[in-house]
């Protein structure tokens, strides 16, 4: 390694990313400021590494970072709901593109490395196995809006950022906002809930310390560029679900497949994504678990 990531400044503290970064900071022994707009909810997390912020706010930015002196900043806050998102564009490109741009400025500022967490969802969806150049597509308001966050760093004369797209993120965290797939159809499995899974939808599930240990070492090994991180599958959203019932050996009769086209989703989706892991695996040694790997992982 050329460098120990000193200090490392963390927003989304409080989303199932910002845990897993928190917890591998405290195993390192890497000094750490986890940040987030709202208390923080992370039972694991000493008040003392914590500070709210609202990444809309240059002066609270400015502040933080100033008080703080972070060498790397993991951007993780985002507003991820798709549907959401394609039914608020404004707030959307509030959170997701100007607040990425005044914290990459800030960086910039101060010469901080800046790490911005990108999705699959910059792509069409149309040949799936995509590598870190092949060419966004978005289809989404969402999309557009991590495409656009993207660029800002892609088009600037200041080279010291990395960009992590990661796809479906699962695990399990303290008082989360959201559940992911993985933790949802456990659940729903274990009591025989109905279930209408699509089929026709290809993702490659991400287990959330896997990303958060790729997010670290980009920061250890001072690399910069657009990294491709997931799991090292890629099967259909029902496929997934039908695996953790095998896995656990849940019944599938309350499984019922559909197609992603009777949802009558507000924001279209991109059919097949997943990831050519070959530069993260090659760069970093990135080395991720199947998703039956992890299932006995979670409680």
């Amino acid at each position: 390694m050329n460098k120990i990531a000193t200090k490392i400044l963390i927003t989304g503290s409080n989303g199932l990313l910002g845990q897993k970064l928190v917890s591998l900071c405290k195993k390192k022994k890497i000094e750490f400021l986890a940040t987030s707009k709202g208390k923080n909810r992370n039972e694991n997390l000493s008040e003392l590494d914590f500070v709210e912020l609202d990444i809309c706010s240059k002066q609270q930015i400015d502040k933080v970072i100033d008080a703080f002196k972070p060498d790397y900043l993991i951007h993780t806050a985002a507003i991820t709901n798709v549907d959401y998102c394609e039914l608020n564009p404004d707030e959307c490109d509030k959170t997701n593109r100007i607040a990425s741009s005044i914290l990459f400025d800030a960086c910039k500022k101060r010469k901080i490395h800046f790490q911005l967490l990108s999705t699959d969802f910059v792509f069409d969806g149309q040949k799936g196995n995509y590598k870190e150049n092949d060419k966004p597509n978005p289809l989404s308001i969402y999309a557009k809006s991590k495409v656009d966050a993207e660029n800002v760093l892609l088009k600037s004369d200041y080279l010291n950022y990395s960009i992590v797209r990661t796809i479906i993120v699962y695990g399990q965290g303290s008082n989360l906002s959201r559940s992911n797939i993985v933790c949802w159809a456990k659940d729903a499995l274990s009591k025989g809930d109905q279930m209408n899974i699509v089929f026709d939808q290809f993702r490659a599930p991400t287990w959330a310390s896997d990303l958060a240990w790729a997010c670290l070492r980009i920061c250890e090994l001072n690399k910069t560029g657009i990294y491709h991180i997931c799991g090292p599958q890629i099967m259909s959203v029902f496929e997934i679900v039908e695996r953790i019932a095998n896995h656990f050996k849940f019944s599938v009769a309350s499984l019922k497949k559909i197609s992603s086209k009777t949802l009558s989703q507000p924001a279209q989706r991109p059919p097949k994504t997943g990831f050519d892991l070959s530069k993260s695996q090659k760069d970093l040694g990135y080395n991720p678990k199947t998703l039956e790997e992890t299932l006995d992982l979670l409680n």
